[in-house]
């Protein structure tokens, strides 16, 4: 891999003859590099790894692409000679570039689906992969939950992947035997490079609201919405939901041409007589899918209007890509997404569900889903991520106080806040509109609480964790599974009865 230089489309040497460099390895964390290694030198909102340079040239690196100058370096004389440096503008274009070469363009030789939106891209992302793997493709799956494929689970701390954990993912998904990926691309995942050198067979807007605006975040929502449109950009066809915010804006500056689906307005693919169900283990909705000359009535195992959507973005892309009718409807009739909207436990007549719903657009519609299904009454247990903006806390606690019967105020990723002080924030909002709620902090003493105040009929929405198998607090990730927390004390409060 000697020309390894061709794959960057801007840069300067600095120093040596890259030409003459064999790339053996990329890296980008300073604690991970080792002698022989390119090192792709970053700043961050925290740390600069040009600092690190020093202590790299002597464990043995020697091959640098770097964001500044070389009098900004502070070389020694002695060290230049030894050394090949490469300038770019911006390091993580760069590692993208790098990286899809060094793995030889993996993504090239598979179906690539890239799925954006505020809310709905994981479970559009599990049912496409459904689908898909219904119709005979062997997909892979990249997102908020993970990365799967062939059996194999890896964790992913964040939706979209650093591109060159992306890049080797594609290429270890391809090695076993892969045709097709399934991706959650987030608008961080557009707006830090790590989508560079991926060209989508087809890219899914589901939706946009405010949300992810925030110092750590994005600095305002025309900035998200920005790159939530990159999408379209990186994309051979898209596929769009014309009933969201900003779908026509989308579809008249989109590079790529476009289809679209919707409940409400015309659109290519649509859904029509949405019908709630509910049996013993699980709540879904039906609903009549229209295209052309189709019309096929489809159940969707997970329940509201979202998830219609949700189904209807799948079906629609399933149809572009002339799979089955029956593989669609049979795949989507099964389809279980961990941690959203699950139904957990079932007793004594009352339901307790766990969802990722975060934000006051995921809670109300979250809350507005599960109320048409005429619960006795609707209580929800909630905290909110500390570090974030707090928009999203006054957000969910006005969202609550109008349409939950009773809250629990606790815990949820408070990281370096108080958790008492999170709460207050979400106080501040809910106390205006109701007075029907209580602050527990520690959240597994709230999910008891909530099991042991249940009554018949009751349906408790725990929210917030989803998926999620920790809580994060002071930068320690401890062990937390809603899941398993609500059934463990649900069997202690069956002990005592």
């Amino acid at each position: 891999m000697s020309q390894w230089i061709d794959a960057l489309t801007a840069c300067r040497v600095l120093l040596g003859d890259p030409t003459k460099e064999e790339l053996q390895s990329i890296s980008y964390d300073s604690r991970k590099a080792k002698a022989g290694d390119l090192f792709l030198c970053l700043k961050g909102t925290k740390l600069d790894s040009h600092d690190k340079i020093p202590e790299l040239i002597a464990s043995g690196v020697r091959i640098f692409v770097v964001e500044k100058e070389l009098e900004e370096l502070h070389l020694a004389d002695a060290e230049r000679d030894k050394l090949c440096i490469v300038k770019v503008e911006n390091g993580r274009e760069a590692l993208a570039e790098l990286s899809a070469f060094y793995f030889h363009y993996p993504s090239r030789e598979m179906l690539m689906i890239g799925i954006t939106g505020t809310k709905g891209k994981t479970t559009t992302a599990s049912m496409v992969r459904s689908i898909l793997e219904e119709g005979g493709y062997r997909t892979g799956l990249i997102g908020t939950t993970g990365i799967d494929y062939a059996g194999i689970h890896e964790e992913s701390r964040n939706t979209t992947p650093e591109s060159y954990t992306l890049q080797e993912t594609f290429r270890k998904m391809r090695e076993k035997g892969c045709t097709a990926v399934v991706m959650e691309a987030s608008s961080q995942g557009f707006k830090m490079h790590r989508t560079d050198e991926i060209l989508f067979d087809y890219g899914i807007f589901t939706n946009i609201e405010e949300d992810h605006i925030g110092e750590n975040e994005h600095k305002d929502f025309a900035e998200y919405k920005y790159y939530k449109s990159c999408i379209f950009k990186q994309s051979k066809i898209g596929l769009v939901n014309r009933d969201a915010n900003f779908a026509e804006e989308f579809l008249e500056n989109a590079p790529c041409p476009c289809y679209t689906f919707a409940l409400e307005n015309m659109a290519d693919f649509q859904a029509k007589e949405i019908e709630n169900l509910r049996q013993d283990d699980f709540i879904g909705t039906c609903f009549t899918f229209l295209h052309g000359e189709v019309k096929e009535r489809i159940f969707n195992h997970l329940p509201g209007a979202y998830n219609v959507y949700n189904a209807l973005a799948a079906v629609s892309l399933a149809c572009l890509l002339k799979i089955p009718m029956e593989k669609i409807k049979h795949a989507l009739s099964k389809i279980k997404v961990n941690g959203r909207m699950e139904v957990v436990l079932q007793r004594d007549g009352h339901t307790v569900i766990v969802d990722y719903a975060h934000n006051a657009m995921g809670m109300k519609n979250l809350l507005q889903t599960l109320r048409s299904y005429n619960p006795g009454r609707l209580i929800v247990v909630f905290g909110c991520g500390g570090n974030r903006s707090k928009d999203r806390r006054y957000g969910m606690g006005e969202v609550a106080g109008e349409m939950a019967d009773f809250s629990i105020l606790t815990a949820d990723n408070s990281r370096y806040e108080k958790t008492e002080d999170i709460i207050a924030d979400i106080e501040s909002t809910l106390s205006k509109k109701s007075s029907a709620y209580i602050a527990i902090p520690d959240r597994r003493e709230a999910i008891a609480y909530a099991l042991a105040h249940a009554k018949r009929g009751d349906l408790i929405a725990v929210i917030g964790k989803g998926h999620e198998e920790y809580n994060e607090v002071n930068g320690q990730l401890t062990h937390f599974v809603d899941r398993e927390v609500i059934l463990e004390e649900a069997d202690k409060l069956a002990e005592k009865k």
